[in-house]
C-alpha cells in the first residue's frame, strides 16, 4: 500500500456525521483516517453511514482505544501537527510531507490540555477564523486541512479534470 498523503487522527469524536463526513474525506484525496475512543457513536450507526454515504468500503479507516496507539500506527518519524484554535502558527505556513498526521479533537471541546502538551506533537497549528467564534466543524477543518496537505504536492492521484463528476 502506498503511503497515504495524509492521517487525519479524531481524538474522541463526538458526532457521527461528522466523522462520517471525514469517511468520505478519506476516501476521496486517500487519507487515512484514525479514529481514538473513546467514541460519541456507535460505528454502524445510521447518521455516520448516511454521511459517508458509499465511501465506506473505498476509505481507510482505523479505531483506537487510545492516542498512545493511533501514533504508534502512523509511525514515530511521523510528524504530528494538532490543530488547536489556541496556536499562534497558522496551518497554511507549514510545508507539510506526504503522510504527515493532522490530529483534531472532539467536537464540543477540542483537544484537551494533556494531550496538547503531549511531547510527540510537532507543533500546534489553527485555521483562521473571524473573532469571537468557536471553531470551525471538524469535518470541515479535517477537509480544509487535508485538501491543502494535497494542494502542496500538486494533488497525487487526482482524478483528470472533467471525469469525475460533482455530486
Amino acid at each position: 500500500m502506498t503511503s497515504p498523503i495524509a492521517h487525519l487522527i479524531f481524538h474522541t469524536p463526538r458526532i457521527p456525521g461528522n466523522t462520517g463526513a471525514a469517511i468520505r474525506l478519506a476516501a476521496l484525496t486517500g487519507a487515512t483516517l484514525h479514529l481514538v475512543e473513546p467514541l460519541g457513536f456507535d460505528m454502524s450507526e445510521a447518521k455516520l453511514r448516511r454521511a459517508g454515504l458509499d465511501y465506506h468500503d473505498l476509505a481507510h479507516v482505523v479505531v483506537h482505544p487510545d492516542l498512545d496507539a493511533a501514533l504508534d500506527a502512523v509511525g514515530s518519524g511521523t510528524r504530528v501537527y494538532a490543530f488547536t484554535g489556541h496556536a499562534e502558527r497558522s496551518f497554511e505556513d507549514v510545508r507539510y510531507a506526504v503522510g504527515d498526521a493532522l490530529l483534531f479533537g472532539a467536537e464540543p471541546t477540542g483537544l484537551p490540555p494533556e494531550v496538547l502538551a503531549d511531547p510527540r506533537l510537532t507543533d500546534r497549528v489553527r485555521i483562521p477564523m473571524l473573532p469571537g467564534l468557536r471553531s470551525l466543524n471538524l469535518a470541515n477543518a479535517a477537509a480544509v486541512a487535508v485538501y491543502e496537505v494535497w494542494r502542496q504536492h500538486g494533488y497525487p492521484g487526482a482524478a483528470a479534470p472533467g471525469s469525475s463528476p460533482t455530486e
